[in-house]
């Protein structure tokens, strides 16, 4: 039997991706144009990546209110639609595939970084611990306010329209982030959704946001260019699933509903359980893309075994295709690779975004 590697093509989305190498979604805090929008040096930073089987965007809010970071881009406005017309043309030059992800942060945000009058949301008035960054330095998080059922189908309208935006704007598809402790994940946890009407409650109720968001965006572009992404028991931003039972219950809720939606993939976040990945992924009937559970480390080389062993169809890494552009060219050749510099993470100019050297420039 041949054994299928990270360098072997395969389809998704209609598509034909040239490797099974994926660059994760990754917040970089550079969207310094007017009204939250991306400028030519984000167009120059993906397009350098487009030999990635797949890029993955980083968050972009689907409404003003969903915005949790400072200099994060939007796709509900006319404005954020033409500037990521010029992100997608420079990708698809180069002969790329891109998929914007939606990320609506819910409670993870505060007053200061939103327009005038509005606060950050949430399934239940429960703040998150810690602090959020702001142009005016760290603030702890506020309480959110409580969605209630009118807010709740306007917010799910809000990432079908955006969903429709990002077609508009040349993506090839849209991943709806569900992870990492965001609205759709405070849905899905029990410690920030405690409301007892039908969105929340049992793992079914917690679980009906995400279900009917992604409903709703694969009705308005389709379900085949619709992913979706998720992190079980991920503790990020305050996230408490701690009951093993509960989190495989939820999640294996969760994914059969999906499940019947035919979408083009599901992405996700590991944590130190394999065994519900296994489960995941048997269960899945659709391609199958994981970002490794290698805490303390970056997802590294090693990690594209998981391909050839079945594991995943195909594996995201975030820090090392941010510092490496041609990452896949790299990883065939055994690296060497460059490594990545935090301090320039999120905000800045061209330094440790687009001026990370590819490996013929290196040598």
């Amino acid at each position: 039997m041949m054994t299928t590697t990270a360098f072997a093509p395969i389809e998704l989305a209609g598509q034909r991706l040239a490797n099974r190498i994926a660059m994760a979604p990754m917040t970089r805090s550079r969207a310094y144009g007017p009204g939250a929008t991306v400028t030519d040096l984000t167009a120059t930073y993906y397009g350098q990546r487009a030999s990635a089987g797949l890029i993955v965007t980083e968050g972009i809010q689907p409404s003003a209110v969903g915005q949790g970071y400072p200099d994060t881009p939007g796709l509900h406005s006319a404005e954020q639609v033409a500037a990521w017309r010029q992100v997608t043309d420079a990708v698809h030059f180069e002969g790329g595939i891109i998929f914007a992800q939606l990320m609506h942060t819910g409670r993870i945000s505060h007053p200061s970084l939103l327009p005038d009058g509005l606060n950050p949301v949430g399934p239940s008035p429960v703040a998150a611990k810690g602090q959020v960054f702001t142009h005016q330095g760290p603030k702890d998080f506020v309480t959110p306010q409580e969605l209630d059922a009118d807010d709740i189908v306007r917010t799910i309208a809000d990432f079908a329209n955006a969903a429709r935006n990002a077609i508009a704007a040349g993506f090839d598809g849209v991943e709806i982030h569900g992870a990492n402790g965001y609205l759709i994940h405070q849905f899905l946890a029990p410690n920030t959704n405690q409301r007892i009407d039908d969105w929340g409650g049992d793992a079914a109720g917690r679980a009906r946001f995400g279900v009917e968001v992604t409903a709703a965006v694969a009705e308005a572009i389709g379900g085949h260019r619709t992913g979706f992404r998720i992190s079980p028991g991920n503790p990020f931003n305050d996230i408490a699933e701690t009951d093993p039972a509960d989190v495989e219950e939820t999640y294996t809720t969760l994914v059969a509903a999906l499940g019947l939606l035919d979408l083009a993939y599901l992405h996700m976040v590991e944590g130190p359980d394999r065994t519900l990945t296994t489960r995941l992924r048997k269960s899945w009937p659709g391609t199958f893309i994981l970002n490794p559970f290698t805490h303390p480390a970056p997802t590294g080389p090693d990690t594209l075994d998981l391909i050839q062993d079945g594991t995943a169809d195909i594996i995201a890494f975030g820090a090392l295709f941010l510092a490496n552009p041609d990452l896949p060219a790299r990883l065939a050749a055994n690296g060497p690779y460059n490594t990545a510099d935090p301090a320039t993470f999120y905000g800045g100019d061209h330094r440790g975004y687009t001026d990370y050297p590819r490996l013929h420039e290196a040598q």
